[in-house]
């Protein structure tokens, strides 16, 4: 028998391994995907196809940004709640799963097929359970009665249209405050275009079907975006996850009162949310404020809303949080105040310009001085000796970690300015914060420099 010779054996050996390890890119679910360099620190990712081809194509493309996304949301939500991993894997089986539609079970389940054709070994559980990981802890908490609420406040938002903008159609904003861990991760661009529903742009962490700070547009005219609801207790664990209504209501809704329908109809009071929504084809903007048991829409084509985490209705207020309305020293009650003046003094001027330095904005309504602090619409945490929300910590590296801003053209065109880190240009450095704050040392092995990029824009394809 001819032997065949040991360096055509290896030649052979490493043909033979190429092809096995770049099999899945000839795959034709990734047919219509794709990922573009990334663009001021952003990664945008383009999905289409059935629900599983985009799930494959999103666990594919993403991996490695998965896995590390993986890694801090189970250090973070097991310190947090005080549970093991194997906890929230059986809660995602158990609670969450039987109420989860089809659509989005094979969506989730396709990210996992994503994933294992790079080699990683998260399963679907641990998939549902990092969609779920803004929801769980008011899960947690409803299970142990005992235990306070100290579920997290996000974000700082507004939406205002008719005599308030510049050209009298709405102008839509936010920023997403959360731990800088947590946010040096929420860096992508999805733009999804899926069989069935609307085509979608929104921001988003990897691994996760919704925006999960729940910042998008869809091609039906509809923007969308939310700020939780301070000091919420609730929950259903007999409804529909928070996540799967988020994705839903951006997906599918094409009118306000669609938006509304399908966020209230099995509502788990899961990161309850006050949301900010904008129809950019009639011009008229909206506020649902979303307690379990309370629920407020309001609707206008001539003024504003505003969210910082504050309750409104009196009655969700004494029935569904332990929020102070009356502490003015709050940062919810002190960047409320805020965002009503500066609706105000900009009123007839607001465009995306002066929505981009709203979001920036360094003023302590409570001082009355310029202070970046837990106070400012520009949220730093990690500057302030106050603390904030769950964050009771005084220096807890948090605040806010990236904001988005767009109006109606941009809508309209599926068009959205965006900006990693803090909108006013201050840079967030891990060593130097650990250096002085050692209490949180077990950040380290997940905690990023968190920089300022700066403004981009992205647009979802044609």
């Amino acid at each position: 028998m001819q032997r065949i010779p040991l360096f055509s054996t290896v030649l052979l050996l490493a043909l033979a391994f190429t092809l096995v390890s770049r099999e899945p890119q000839t795959d034709p679910r990734l047919k219509k995907a794709s990922r573009a360099p990334e663009r001021s620190g952003w990664i945008q990712v383009r999905l289409e196809g059935s629900p599983a081809e985009i799930g494959f194509q999103h666990g594919y493309l993403l991996a490695s940004e998965i896995q590390d996304n993986y890694k801090e949301i189970s250090t973070e939500l097991t310190r947090g709640e005080k549970k093991d991993w194997a906890f929230f894997r059986k809660t995602a089986q158990e609670v969450l799963w039987p109420h989860i539609e089809p659509e989005y079970r094979q969506e989730l389940t396709g990210i996992v097929e994503g994933l294992k054709a790079k080699g990683a070994n998260l399963d679907v559980w641990d998939i549902v359970a990092m969609n779920a990981w803004l929801e769980l802890p008011y899960y947690d908490k409803w299970l142990d009665k005992s235990r306070p609420n100290t579920t997290a406040d996000h974000c700082s938002a507004f939406v205002a249209t008719g005599k308030y903008t510049k050209d009298g159609r709405p102008v839509i904003g936010h920023n997403n405050w959360t731990s800088y861990a947590s946010g040096e991760r929420w860096n992508i661009i999805f733009d999804i275009r899926p069989a069935s529903g609307a085509h979608i742009i929104m921001d988003g962490q990897p691994g996760l079907i919704h925006s999960a700070d729940d910042f998008g547009i869809n091609a039906a005219g509809i923007a969308i975006t939310e700020t939780t609801i301070s000091g919420f207790s609730g929950f259903d664990p007999n409804a529909v996850p928070e996540f799967v209504r988020a994705r839903k209501a951006m997906q599918y809704a094409t009118t306000i009162d669609q938006f509304a329908q399908i966020m209230t109809q099995g509502n788990n009071g899961g990161y309850a949310n006050t949301w900010l929504v904008a129809d950019a084809r009639s011009g008229e903007i909206a506020s649902l404020e979303l307690g379990l048991k309370n629920v407020t829409l309001q609707r206008t084509r001539d003024g504003f809303f505003v969210g910082s985490n504050f309750p409104a209705n009196p009655k969700l207020v004494k029935e569904e949080t332990d929020f102070d309305v009356n502490d003015k020293s709050k940062s919810e009650n002190a960047r409320h105040a805020r965002w009503l003046t500066l609706m105000e003094q900009n009123k007839g001027k607001i465009d995306v310009a002066a929505g981009q330095r709203f979001l920036a904005d360094h003023f302590d309504s409570y001082e009355g001085k310029i202070d970046p602090s837990e106070r400012t619409l520009d949220g730093h945490i990690d500057l302030s000796p106050r603390g904030m929300g769950n964050w009771q910590a005084p220096y807890a590296p948090a605040g806010a970690v990236q904001n988005k801003v767009t109006d109606a053209a941009g809508i309209e065109k599926m068009s959205l300015t965006a900006a990693l880190g803090h909108a006013c240009g201050m840079r967030f450095k891990a060593a130097e914060h650990l250096a002085q704050h050692p209490e949180f040392a077990w950040y380290e092995p997940i905690l990023h420099d968190m920089n300022a990029r700066g403004w981009a824009r992205f647009t979802a394809a044609k």
